[in-house]
């Protein structure tokens, strides 16, 4: 039985796995000062950073003492704009890098049934994506949605 911690542990842990992915945190990480903002998600002197937020859950009782969890999640990333490096073309790269390892492993590793959640989606989904300003940088942000589904029984 997944819980919601091993769930985004995962999640996380799946992220952290791409090369040149930047700094991951587990839930959105926010500061009063936008120097401190800005320092959590700065790796090799770039802003690189993502976060996870589970943003609904969903649940079924099939039969009495099962039951079927649906959780959503969304993944937010943003990197620093330098467009003499065509920093655009890197990000899309890392937001494809994420969609490959999740399509590769929808389980999470056997942690939960899968990624595909109705409507028929399976995967991580491009929401959004375009320049934001971040922490007071002009960045190349996205928004990443997930769906995960596990089973449980017993309360």
């Amino acid at each position: 039985m997944a819980t919601l911690t091993q769930i985004r542990d995962a999640i996380k842990a799946k992220l952290e796995a791409i090369p040149g992915i930047g700094v991951v945190h587990k839930y959105e990480r926010l500061a009063t000062r936008v120097a401190d903002l800005k320092a959590l998600y700065v790796t090799g002197g770039q802003l690189r950073g993502w976060h996870i937020r589970r943003t609904a859950t969903n649940e079924v009782s099939p039969t009495l003492g099962s039951y079927v969890i649906d959780h959503r999640w969304q993944i937010r990333g943003f990197m620093a704009i330098d467009d003499s490096a065509e920093s655009e073309i890197a990000f899309d790269n890392l937001i494809e890098a994420i969609r490959d390892a999740f399509r590769a492993d929808e389980t999470l590793g056997g942690l939960i049934k899968g990624t595909q959640v109705p409507p028929p989606t399976i995967g991580v989904q491009l929401i959004e994506h375009g320049p934001v300003m971040f922490a007071d940088v002009l960045c190349h942000g996205a928004r990443l949605n997930l769906a995960t589904r596990h089973f449980r029984v017993g309360v």
